[in-house]
């Protein structure tokens, strides 16, 4: 049994650090070192597992690294042909094509690597799968738990709220509400609403700033969009100042300690940048946690892509730090050769 002290360790420390507060991006990491640890606890007790459980588990180990990631690389690159389509050409609509084309010239390497038997190449090689995994590890751990926090952000919304907060998107034509924003719009009327339904009645804060090449500012353009649609003005605060996320909750955060110490509120976004939104809640000091709105699946690739990029920058020490040593690394093993 003690094989599976490690990822008892590791699940000790995602239950605390949930506890503690959801939005955080070390219960990410620990619940993705949790499902390693574990598997190779699982493969260490092979023996001791059903012939047929064996056997699914090794298709598993071989399968999922060589087949699973050619599979990905194809589909990201159809996904950014989509996106180019749908979208318009501008780096993040990028995303999800460049990546894939990233995975496919790593492979391109590889099997060079093993076809001219070249040292070189294969310590680049090698380094470069170890920086790549390294960061894969990353941005599965932010999937698999932001996965997790969408589906926690709607039992968050059912309970009471002072404050629904609406974060703004880009306007099209500089004045009309996209149909993304639109998306937030609709979620946070549908917040708005459970909550007149229990009982309590709060207050609608549509945030965002005016934009250099937008007519009026996020906030009001939100603001037009409701009560043209019949919600009730004066349940509408606007904040208009704020360019980023993280402003969109500093001065949202103003307003809510200004009118009610001790508020809570419910942060509404796409569902693709809910746990970013999140981790920035914490940061700024929010008293609230963030719900997602529905989001065309053919927007989702490059969107979370971009949301992790974000998110790996916000550590950028740490990450580059590790990246860096993995490079020192490769070059020590490469001088050796």
């Amino acid at each position: 049994m003690f094989v599976y002290a490690v990822p008892g360790l590791f699940l000790l420390l995602f239950v605390v650090g949930v506890l503690r507060d959801r939005r955080r991006f070390g219960n990410a990491v620990h619940l993705g070192l949790l499902v390693i640890s574990l598997s190779v606890a699982v493969i260490g007790a092979h023996d001791r597992l059903p012939p047929v459980a064996v056997a699914l588990l090794a298709a598993a180990i071989l399968l999922v690294p060589t087949l699973g990631t050619l599979v990905l690389a194809v589909l990201l690159i159809l996904n950014g042909r989509t996106m180019l389509r749908k979208e318009g050409r501008s780096l993040p609509n990028l995303l999800s094509l460049l990546v894939g084309l990233g995975i496919l010239g790593l492979i391109g390497l590889m099997v060079q690597a093993a076809f001219t038997h070249s040292r070189t190449l294969a310590v680049l090689v090698g380094t470069l799968l170890l920086v790549t995994g390294y960061v894969a590890f990353l941005f599965v751990c932010f999937v698999g738990y932001a996965f997790l926090y969408g589906r926690y952000g709607r039992l968050t919304a059912a309970g009471k709220a002072d404050f629904v907060v609406v974060l703004g998107s880009g306007l099209i034509g500089g004045s009309r509400v996209s149909p993304l924003l639109a998306s937030r719009l609709e979620h946070g009327r549908a917040v708005y609403e459970r909550q007149v339904a229990r009982g309590q009645v709060p207050i609608l804060i549509t945030s965002g700033g005016q934009g250099p090449d937008e007519h009026l500012s996020e906030a009001e353009a939100m603001a037009d969009y409701l009560t043209e649609r019949g919600f009730p003005a004066d349940r509408i605060v606007r904040e208009d100042r704020s360019r980023t996320t993280e402003e969109n909750l500093t001065y949202s955060r103003a307003i809510m300690e200004q009118a009610r110490p001790g508020y809570r509120c419910v942060i509404v976004t796409n569902n693709f940048h809910a746990f970013r939104a999140a981790l920035l809640a914490r940061s700024t000091g929010v008293n609230g946690h963030v719900v997602g709105s529905h989001t065309a699946a053919y927007y989702w690739p490059s969107a979370t892509i971009r949301e992790f990029a974000a998110v790996f920058l916000a550590h950028r020490v740490v990450n580059f730090g590790v990246c860096l040593l993995i490079g020192l690394l490769g070059l020590a093993a490469w001088w050796r050769l």
